[in-house]
């Protein structure tokens, strides 16, 4: 449905152009996938005409751009530039969101470094507070013996 051709026509491009799709690019779907696939649907189709010795194809986004180079339909044609408009997109958002990111952490980096110098000053401040008592001179004279000795 999405590039406006028939699942078998889109099963023989894909088989005529194997060398296209590597692993990365298209697998085909595990009983247990496929087994998920099909439960979390509300309405499934008859099973009778599918061979289970050949599950289906499950396509990655870059196989998704590739079934549209090996399709000629003008609809394959339109969700090519479409899906690459889209990674672009896709692209430029994350490389944005990494900027922010390093703008961050080198917040964070300035930050920690402000709460060291707060933490010094809150000590300062505190140590001033405590005012030390003055030795109280007795009166009178009083000779120091340390230094008739």
């Amino acid at each position: 449905m999405l590039y406006g051709v028939t699942t078998k026509r889109l099963n023989e491009q894909v088989k005529r152009n194997l060398a296209r799709f590597p692993e990365d690019f298209l697998f085909r779907l595990t009983p247990k996938e496929l087994e998920t696939l099909n439960r979390s649907q509300f309405a499934t189709g008859s099973q009778k005409h599918r061979d289970p010795r050949f599950p289906p194809y499950a396509l990655t986004e870059h196989g998704a751009i590739m079934a549209a180079t090996v399709l000629n339909s003008p609809r394959a044609i339109e969700m090519s530039i479409y899906v690459v408009r889209v990674f672009v997109e896709l692209r430029a958002m994350l490389a944005s969101n990494q900027e922010l990111a390093q703008k961050l952490a080198e917040l964070e980096r300035r930050v920690s470094s402000h709460d060291q110098a707060i933490v010094g000053i809150l000590k300062a401040i505190r140590e001033l507070m405590h005012v030390p008592i003055p030795k109280k001179r007795p009166i009178g004279f009083t000779a120091n013996l340390d230094e008739e000795a």
